[in-house]
């Protein structure tokens, strides 16, 4: 499965990777909704760097671990889930220059749920619906920051 959210910033596509490398990126994206743990932050978006959360999944507390994997500084960053609810996760976070000014920001994330066949029919549309909530008010928090800092 896939799931892709592309927003437009006013902001220059340095600044809002720069966002994302700042110490509390992660915090600052995580929504007030999700009931989340930060256990290991990130140290950087480098190539190998874990970051450890836990978060709850319905009633039960699960550890998610990931790793970065691809990095490409001031344009791409990816991470993979190493354990967690999903059987398998690639997200990647992409910033793109239009111009000097302005950028768009995209999470590509390539999933699959667990329990095969079930997890596809069962947990898709829960799963659609959870990643628009959390990528809308990812990209809601990275426009207001990165915009608000050109004024």
């Amino acid at each position: 499965m896939r799931f892709i959210r592309t927003t437009q910033i006013e902001a220059p596509a340095s600044r809002v990777f720069a966002f994302h490398e700042e110490k509390d990126a992660l915090q600052r994206l995580t929504p007030p909704w999700q009931k989340t743990e930060i256990v290991k932050p990130p140290t950087s978006l480098a190539v190998g760097t874990r970051v450890v959360l836990r978060t709850r999944v319905g009633p039960v507390w699960q550890v998610l671990e990931a790793e970065h994997v691809e990095y490409e500084p001031g344009r791409m960053f990816a991470d993979r889930l190493v354990r967690g609810p999903f059987k398998s996760w690639l997200h990647r976070h992409i910033v793109t220059p239009i111009d000097e000014a302005r950028c768009t920001l995209t999470d590509d994330v390539e999933y699959e749920l667990p329990l095969g066949a079930l997890g596809r029919v069962f947990g898709a549309p829960i799963a659609q619906r959870q990643l628009e909530r959390l990528f809308e008010y990812r990209h809601h928090v990275t426009k207001q920051a990165c915009e608000r800092e050109g004024s």
